[in-house]
């Protein structure tokens, strides 16, 4: 059974030596010291049924002498059997705190680092991501499960020779728990299975549960009265992926309960083998009862572990090593530096783009100019493709067809992180950045986030001024009611802090600007852009080539544009200056009209 999850999927033993040797940088020290004490607890375990079997011949033999030093040995293999493993178990839990930190970081910036946002917008990513967010605990334990079934492989090994010391036979013991490890195996593949094919229904149901629970949607939760519907819904979609897991379960215990049964009945029967048929002494038997005892418990911690390995640990491992692969190969292939200014032109020729796992094109064959030093407005209905515009400008995605060129070179040539740090602007789908208010501006530019200066110069630009005198510590106020002295503020003061985010650079070569104002009034926002024209014009009388595009509904806005794009059904049909369109009274005059009209 294939699944879209783990199809694509490296190897695995070249996935866990990937993930062994990151483990490995976080702390070499302190790994060296959680193996010693890990698998050097087997031996004294082990051992300790030969000191039972001493003790029960010395009380046999009446041999006070004898009962004296086989206490002792039991009271010293106890003791250190107990310290290694107290050692071992703390030495493993720092290790897997300090593995934390790396392996979350690397995964973090794996992802961060991938040129593009198709990993975060593509389903079949997303579920595969969602499970490997899941299972970094997971890579954190690695080394801890790999020493624990060490040990155990070496308790086990102990203890089957110390039970063939007393007759060869009882090897078969031993064979006995071959079925367990075995079932123990199979049942973590099937569980496994079953798990990633129903991960969407498993990452709708978080979904759900977080709509009901968190603030953000709380207001429309509760005005559409859908509290019962989410409950239901969200029920549902966990029930479609809980229940197949369940009933795997079911049938995986069914096995297991059956293969230790086997094991039960081969424990008994060596039992009485030894103390009737094989001329023991009762120390052999004793020896036989504790070795035999923990034999299943040693069989059933080494199925654990290695259920754990060759399941949830090869499974996460594969996961990290396809991320990793996938960062490698979309990383940079980069051979031209971005220029300090541009000259001429970004120019799309005969650019397509479909987004990935879909053969529908949201651009199709679009040529378009957009010149050094201008105010470039796109409009056009929802779903025509100008987010799709601006998302190709900024590199998120690379053209499924043609080329964007920057001054005559291909875009794809610029680094994607240095051409980002010649972008600046705003979005719709802003996020919040619940810091101090000056952090929250400042991070647009990270290297001068605590410039003052340039935090204030970013707030006058994007408008935010009376924002930041209403709150109580200006820009050093906490942002976001969730923290200490922190505050709430309106959807609309929050899009205005984003708005001075994304003026926090002074000369950027483009400025995007996609529908950053959708809660401000009309009168408001058509003065920011204004302001943004303005800027884009020639600073300090030398022009830096500053191409601005703005995508916007509101047309008493775009009007101002140096150039504006109509875009409808994936394609440019218009463009021009708004007097040129008014008068080839086209698509933009009629939805000017319509527009105007609403205003009257």
């Amino acid at each position: 059974m294939s699944s879209p999850l783990t199809d694509d999927l490296p190897p695995g033993r070249q996935a866990m030596w990937r993930s062994l040797k990151l483990g490995w940088r976080a702390e070499p020290l302190l790994l060296v010291l959680a193996f010693a004490t890990t698998v050097g607890a087997a031996i004294p375990d082990a051992l300790f049924a030969i000191g039972l079997s001493v003790l029960a011949g010395a009380v046999e033999d009446s041999d006070r002498s004898a009962m004296v030093v086989a206490a002792l040995v039991l009271g010293v293999l106890a003791t250190l059997s107990w310290l290694l493993k107290t050692i071992g178990e703390r030495a493993n839990r720092r290790f897997a705190d300090r593995s934390t930190v790396t392996i979350e970081a690397h995964v973090a910036h794996l992802q961060a680092s991938v040129g593009g946002i198709e990993h975060h917008e593509r389903p079949d990513h997303l579920d595969r991501l969602a499970v490997l967010r899941d299972q970094v605990f997971t890579l954190n334990h690695i080394y801890m499960s790999l020493f624990s079934t060490a040990g155990a492989v070496l308790r086990l090994v102990l203890t089957i020779a110390l039970l063939a010391s007393v007759h060869p036979a009882l090897v078969l013991l031993a064979v006995a728990a071959v079925p367990t490890v075995v079932a123990s195996g199979w049942a973590s593949k099937v569980e496994r299975r079953v798990q990633e094919a129903g991960a969407s229904h498993n990452r709708l149901a978080r979904h759900l549960f977080t709509l009901a629970t968190t603030a953000a949607p709380g207001k429309e939760v509760r005005v559409a009265q859908v509290e019962a519907r989410l409950r239901v819904d969200r029920r549902a979609a966990w029930d479609r992926w809980y229940r197949p897991l369940s009933r795997a379960r079911w049938r995986s215990a069914t096995v297991q309960s059956a293969t230790w049964a086997i094991f039960g009945l081969a424990y008994v029967g060596s039992v009485v083998f030894v103390a009737r048929g094989a001329d023991a002494s009762a120390g052999d038997v004793l020896l036989v009862l504790a070795a035999g005892s923990r034999l299943s418990s040693y069989v059933g911690q080494a199925a654990t572990e290695a259920n754990f390995l060759q399941g949830f640990w090869l499974d996460a491992a594969r996961k990290l090593a396809w991320l990793e692969d996938y960062a490698a190969a979309n990383r940079e292939r980069a051979d031209r530096p971005v220029p300090e200014r541009i000259t001429d032109a970004i120019r799309f020729e005969s650019v397509s783009f479909s987004y990935p796992g879909t053969d529908r094109l949201v651009l199709d064959d679009v040529d378009l100019t957009l010149p050094a030093g201008s105010v470039v407005a796109v409009v056009g209905e929802n779903g025509a493709g100008k987010s799709t515009l601006v998302k190709l400008l900024c590199r998120f995605y690379e053209p499924t067809a043609g080329t964007i060129t920057v001054d005559g070179v291909d875009l794809g040539r610029f680094p994607a992180e240095a051409w980002r740090d010649r972008l600046a602007g705003a979005f719709q789908d802003f996020f919040r950045f619940e810091l101090a208010a000056g952090h929250s501006v400042g991070v647009g530019d990270l290297p001068r986030i605590e410039e003052r200066p340039a935090v204030e110069t970013a707030v006058v630009r994007g408008g935010a001024g009376d924002v930041v005198e209403r709150l109580v510590q200006g820009l050093d106020t906490q942002l976001g009611p969730t923290w200490p002295d922190g505050v709430e503020m309106s959807f609309g003061q929050w899009q205005k802090v984003a708005l001075a985010r994304g003026f926090m650079r002074d000369r950027p070569l483009l400025l995007v600007l996609d529908e950053p104002t959708a809660a401000l009034d009309a009168e408001t926002e058509h003065a920011l852009f204004e302001r943004f024209a303005a800027a884009a014009q020639a600073p300090d009388g030398v022009g830096d080539g500053r191409i601005t595009v703005l995508v916007s509904h509101r047309f008493s806005t775009v009007r101002m544009a140096d150039r504006i794009i109509v875009l409808d059904g994936a394609k440019v049909i218009e463009h021009g200056t708004h007097d040129e369109l008014m008068a080839h009274d086209g698509r933009y005059a009629e939805l000017y009209g319509i527009q105007a009209a609403a205003y009257r």
